[in-house]
C-alpha cells in the first residue's frame, strides 16, 4: 500500500510550511508558505549565507534611514527565498507582509505591492505568489484591495469563523486556519482528551470548510499549524494543508488507508447572508476568547521574531 502522504496527495494539495529551501527540494510539494519565523530560521543556516550576503550588499548600497535600509534588506531576504522556493514548487510561494503592520490597512496594501513589484523584478510573476496577511479587520480589508488588483493573498492566523466569513465576503484567495495553535489553547484551559476527530481545531476546519462549500464562496482552505499527523488525517480532503517538513516525513513513512474526511459535493447548499460588517466581526471576535487571544499571541511572535531578523541584518550592514 502507499504511504499516507501519497494518498494525501491525491485528495488534498500539499503546501511545505518552511523556508528551509532543501527540504522543499527533497519534499517536492505543490506550494510553499513563509512566515517571519521560518525566515528568521533559514538566514541562520550556513547553506544559505549566499542568499543573506546577496542582500546585505543590495541593502548597504541603498540611500535612506537606517531603519529603511534594514527594512528593505529584511523584504529582500523574504523574496530571495521566495525566488528559490518558486523555482522548486509548480504552485505558489507565500510571502508574509510584516506582521507589525497587521493593523494598518493602507501600509499592508503597499507592502503587498512592494513585494509582488519586487518578484516581478525577479522574473517572478505574480499569478506565483500569495501575499501573507494577518486576518484581522484590517488585514481582511487590506486583502480585498490587492485582490481588486490582481494581487492573490493567503490570510493568516485565523482561528474563527468571523475570520473566515470576512475573508470569504472580501473575496480572498486562499485563508490559512490554524488547528495546533487552537488545540493548544483548549488543552491549556484544561479540555480533553481529544481524538482527532474531536481535536478543535480540526472541528474549528471542518466547519469552515462545510460553510464555504455550502454558500458556493470559492476561496481556498488550507489547515495549516499541525501538532501531530492524526490532525492531518482528519482534514484529508480539505482543499490544501500546509505541512510542516518533519511532518510531511512522518505521513511518507506511515501506511495503512486513508480515508477522504472532507468533500466539497458533501454540504448542501444553503441560502445567502448578509455581508459581515466591521461592528459585527469585532463583537464576534470579542465574544471568542480562544480567537482573541491566539491572533493577538500570533502577531505578537511573528513581531517578535521579525525584531530579531531585523536586529541581525542590523548588525550586519553596520559590520
Amino acid at each position: 500500500m502507499t504511504s499516507k502522504l501519497s494518498q494525501l496527495a491525491k485528495m488534498t494539495t500539499i503546501v511545505a510550511d518552511t523556508g528551509d529551501i532543501e527540504a522543499v527540494r527533497r519534499l517536492k510539494p505543490v506550494d510553499c508558505t513563509t512566515n517571519p519565523t521560518l525566515i528568521l530560521k533559514a538566514v541562520e543556516m550556513p547553506a544559505y549565507a549566499d542568499l543573506v550576503n546577496e542582500a546585505i550588499r543590495w541593502g548597504a548600497a541603498r540611500s535612506g534611514t537606517k531603519a529603511q535600509r534594514v527594512n528593505a534588506v529584511c523584504d529582500r531576504l523574504a523574496v530571495n527565498f521566495g525566488v528559490e522556493l518558486s523555482m522548486l514548487v509548480p504552485g505558489r510561494v507565500s510571502t508574509e507582509v510584516d506582521a507589525d503592520l497587521s493593523f494598518d490597512t493602507r501600509a499592508s496594501i503597499a507592502r503587498g505591492k512592494a513585494l509582488i513589484a519586487d518578484y516581478a523584478a525577479r522574473g517572478v510573476d505574480r499569478s506565483r505568489i500569495l501575499i501573507k496577511v494577518a486576518a484581522t479587520w484590517e488585514g481582511i480589508r487590506a486583502a480585498e484591495a490587492l485582490q481588486k488588483e490582481g494581487i492573490d493573498c493567503n490570510l493568516t492566523l485565523l482561528f474563527a469563523q468571523a475570520q473566515a466569513t470576512a475573508c470569504g465576503d472580501a473575496g480572498v484567495f486562499l485563508i490559512s486556519p490554524f488547528v495546533g495553535r487552537i488545540l493548544d489553547w483548549h488543552v491549556k484551559a484544561g479540555g480533553g482528551p481529544y481524538t482527532p476527530d474531536t481535536d478543535p481545531g480540526v472541528v474549528s476546519v471542518r466547519s469552515i470548510y462545510a460553510d464555504y462549500k455550502a454558500r458556493g464562496i470559492e476561496t481556498v482552505v488550507m489547515g495549516a499549524s499541525f501538532r501531530n499527523i492524526g490532525e492531518i488525517e482528519a482534514l484529508a480532503g480539505c482543499d490544501r494543508l500546509t505541512i510542516s517538513p518533519a511532518l510531511l516525513d512522518e505521513l511518507a513513512k506511515a501506511d495503512g488507508r486513508l480515508p477522504r474526511a472532507l468533500s466539497p459535493s458533501g454540504n448542501p447548499p444553503v441560502k445567502p447572508r448578509a455581508r459581515l460588517n466591521e461592528k459585527a466581526f469585532r463583537f464576534m471576535m470579542n465574544e471568542d476568547a480562544m480567537a482573541t487571544e491566539k491572533l493577538a499571541e500570533g502577531i505578537r511572535g511573528f513581531v517578535k521574531d521579525l525584531r530579531s531578523l531585523r536586529k541581525l541584518v542590523a548588525a550586519r550592514l553596520e559590520a
